[in-house]
């Protein structure tokens, strides 16, 4: 009787030598780790960098991912490590799905997170499809989140490394997208260790700065960037308590965030003003104390659900949730409404929470991503 092949590290049936994978190389370390890695392991390794927005303008720009510089980082990585490497213009597919998106949703009021909608919209679904038609068994990614087989499938886990864990960002992965990827950097203890592996492959990025910025927003100017994209957009207006009272004026709604304290120009008040809420057809910003700023309910649509069992199977789950990618996940009750939307009781009561953020699930005392929604309106 012959002895079954054992996984490769991968998980496939056959040697690393006959599987192929798609590496989405973003030119940083850590893409370019998972390349190297791969390659050195055995495996078929195939280099894939987006060129996401205007090549000229890109070449000039640091701190930002994708950009013409990373380009050359990325192809240099490949050669060294001997692997093609292709570069794909996906410039109308990035403006059309999350910068024209990330427009409108500042316009409307909301604070968006376009890096999710990047990997939901382009690399977790059109470059996804470029690597199955390249005949790829699977595509990996740097991103620091793990993939775990449960009982009924794959699951999507945090990072080992809380202070790198991007399950925030990651939250619209489908079932069907997570069969296919691999994050082989998601147990790894810390950045440090990334690094660690740079330099033991010799990478040139080995010492390469992480990207801070937005890659297609220049030292986090956001109201710049939508301007240049619909002209006319910072119109100024009024700036208001809420019952209405004028207490000044704004430079246009898009300067402007839920929760924001600083910058509004409204001094000589005894207590601290914030704002509370964007009116965007009255062009006012609406400000007010503190304890305005804070809820405990939440409504979310466009549900990913990430579960074993079915969304609308119970009238409650009790998980844990995060408002916004720099907080830790908070006790909450999820109560559906659909198969895609529902309302969220956040235990504890949340301050600024903002339309056009997401809300993720977290399974409570675990370390199971099961799925999450869009914050969708204001209070």
């Amino acid at each position: 009787m012959p002895l079954e092949t054992p996984l490769n590290s991968l998980g496939f049936a056959k040697p690393p030598s006959e599987t192929r994978v798609v590496v989405a190389m973003s030119g940083g370390v850590d893409s370019s780790v998972v390349a190297a890695q791969l390659a050195e392991e055995g495996y078929d390794v195939v280099g894939v960098t987006l060129q996401l927005y205007d090549h000229g303008a890109a070449l000039a720009k640091k701190g930002a991912c994708c950009a013409g510089r990373d380009i050359h980082d990325a192809r240099r990585v490949a050669e060294e490590m001997g692997f093609p490497h292709y570069v794909l213009d996906y410039e109308n597919i990035f403006k059309d799905a999350v910068i024209d998106e990330f427009a409108e949703s500042y316009l409307a009021g909301a604070t968006p997170v376009p890096c999710i909608r990047c990997n939901e919209r382009v690399k977790f679904k059109d470059l996804l499809q470029t690597a199955k038609d390249l005949d790829a068994d699977c595509m990996a990614t740097g991103h620091y989140i793990q993939r775990k087989m449960g009982a009924k499938g794959p699951e999507l886990h945090c990072a080992t490394d809380a202070n790198r864990d991007q399950s925030y960002f990651l939250f619209s992965t489908t079932p069907e997208q997570l069969d296919y990827l691999r994050f082989p950097l998601g147990h790894l203890p810390s950045k440090d260790a990334t690094r660690a592996l740079a330099a033991k492959y010799g990478l040139a990025v080995a010492d390469k700065p992480d990207s801070q910025d937005i890659c297609f927003v220049p030292n986090g100017n956001y109201a710049s960037v939508i301007e240049k994209l619909r002209p006319g957009a910072a119109e100024e207006g009024e700036i208001v308590d809420t019952e209405g009272n004028v207490l000044g004026t704004h430079r246009g709604v898009i300067h402007y965030t839920i929760g924001q304290r600083r910058g509004l120009g409204i001094g000589g008040l005894a207590d601290p003003l914030y704002v509370v809420r964007l009116d965007v057809d009255k062009k006012q910003v609406v400000v007010g104390p503190k304890d305005l700023l804070a809820t405990r309910t939440v409504p979310v649509r466009e549900i990913n659900w990430l579960g074993d069992e079915p969304f609308e199977s119970r009238k409650e789950w009790h998980v844990s949730v995060k408002v916004r990618s720099t907080r830790p996940p908070a006790e909450a009750i999820i109560r559906p409404l659909s198969a895609t939307t529902a309302e969220v009781e956040l235990m504890t009561a949340e301050e600024g929470v903002s339309p056009g953020q997401a809300c993720v699930f977290y399974e409570t005392d675990s370390s199971r991503i099961l799925g999450g929604g869009w914050i969708w309106r204001g209070w």
